[in-house]
């Protein structure tokens, strides 16, 4: 099982449709439209923390330190190259099938995640004044970091990823 291997905690997403995008707030969210994802597929659970992060690419870029906080101040060629240093790790270790390979979620797959089938707003509702229970923000986060998977996860089991559409 590849979830009980990885050193990041894993969830399992099933296949499934949902709507996407939303007739309300940016252009790119435009226009409504069905997806269907034909496979399932693994998820982290939470954000990449620092050590995770660490022990992959060797050095830690964030500003705010600490070992369970999230990786910040990286780039997207920054992650693309984690996951690729991760699946290199991993095939060799014999912990990942050497036809697969860790990579960050497409936008369709990211908010299927978000969603978790619900057609509301929030995986909770459509309730704002709840997202604090879910996801840090502005608002609720003091503008600092905070360690992963200390808000209440989704129907999916997946941590501070509370709003579909962002």
């Amino acid at each position: 099982d590849l979830a009980a291997k990885s050193p990041l905690k894993l969830v399992s997403i099933p296949a499934g449709s949902f709507t996407m995008g939303t007739n309300t707030g940016y252009d790119d969210e435009k226009p409504v439209h069905k997806v269907t994802l034909t496979k399932p597929f693994y998820m982290g659970a939470t954000e990449v923390t620092q050590a995770q992060w660490k022990a992959v690419m060797g050095s830690n870029p964030s500003r705010f330190k600490g070992d369970d906080l999230p990786v910040e101040c990286v780039s997207w060629n920054d992650c693309v190259e984690f996951c690729i240093k991760l699946t290199e790790t991993e095939t060799a270790k014999g912990n990942l099938p050497a036809d697969w390979e860790y990579r960050l979620p497409t936008e369709a797959e990211w908010e299927y995640c978000c969603r978790t089938g619900a057609t509301t707003d929030y995986c909770f509702g459509d309730d704002e004044s709840r997202l604090g229970e879910y996801a840090w923000f502005d608002e609720n986060s003091g503008k600092k970091a905070h360690p992963v998977g200390t808000k209440r996860p989704n129907a999916w089991g997946l941590y501070e990823i509370g709003r579909a559409h962002v």
